[in-house]
């Protein structure tokens, strides 16, 4: 179980460990606390990582949470800080706050199958989860990977994907929605997958990330496809600050992402999700 700290406001020194560029602009950095071992975190939870001089930023955790050697954070270049964070070498310190917030329901998929649906950076978040289930695949049913990127170029962790794909026990689909010369895969956005997948809608539990139109349009087919509102759930991003509920910058709804999510039910955020811009 993920353990509290004794001060979530207080970032703790971490080295790089090692860097690894994913696409461009993108890269995988391994975080190792200078003292002791990391904290345990579930699935789908969050760091907030401080690049000293520039700024903090909320980052998914993307590792194995097997591990406790190092934290795993897959990071896009999209502004000052995560520019920050995306050009620390190894050797370098950063600060880092938490694991927070809640992560993906894995004990309610148990003996049912698993439908994970990722567009773009959105497989970062739900990474950890299938390792997860790849560790115990005996405890679930038929487990799908759908996954969506812009371009060839753009697919992350695909040798990862290939891997996974070589497995017997395991479906990946993975779809562009613009194909280049060489690519020979579906074309077009991730939710048009979902039908085409092999999944039991009455016993399925259904992991989404991506982009927020992405997830809407995602939700909406889980929903045609037969799955329940209470069987779906969504990673969401905000703007978050303090990450512990107080600054109120990450205000969903009557939610804060940071506490109450990043991962939440759609049953329980249909109409908030269905407003545009909020």
């Amino acid at each position: 179980m993920p353990v509290a700290l004794a001060d979530p406001c207080l970032p703790q020194p971490y080295r790089v460990e090692r860097r690894r560029r994913e696409l461009a602009g993108t890269v995988t950095l391994e975080l190792a606390p200078l003292a002791g071992a990391c904290p345990a975190f579930a699935p789908g939870q969050f760091n907030m990582l401080y690049a000293f001089g520039v700024g903090e930023a909320a980052i998914s955790l993307s590792g194995d949470p097997a591990s406790r050697a190092t934290f795993v954070h897959t990071v896009r270049h999209v502004g000052a800080v995560s520019g920050a964070l995306a050009g620390l070498e190894p050797g370098a310190t950063v600060g880092v706050r938490g694991p927070f917030g809640r992560g993906w329901p894995l004990a309610a998929a148990e003996g049912a199958d698993v439908l994970v649906v990722a567009g773009g950076l959105g497989l970062a978040p739900l990474r950890p989860a299938i390792y997860a289930i790849l560790a115990r695949r005996e405890r679930y049913g038929r487990v799908v990977i759908l996954v969506g990127s812009r371009s060839p170029a753009e697919i992350l962790y695909r040798r990862e994907l290939e891997r996974w794909r070589q497995r017997s026990d395991l479906e990946v689909r993975v779809t562009v929605d613009h194909a280049d010369a060489g690519w020979r895969g579906h074309v077009g956005v991730v939710p048009a997958l979902i039908p085409r997948a092999d999944f039991d809608p009455q016993d399925t539990l259904a992991l989404v990330c991506g982009p927020e139109v992405m997830m809407r349009f995602a939700a909406n087919a889980l929903l045609a496809a037969g799955i329940k509102a209470g069987r779906i759930h969504l990673s969401l991003e905000r703007n978050m600050k303090c990450a512990i509920g107080l600054c109120g910058h990450c205000q969903f709804g009557p939610s804060f992402v940071c506490k109450d999510g990043p991962v939440m039910g759609l049953e329980r955020i249909a109409e908030i999700l269905a407003v545009p811009e909020i």
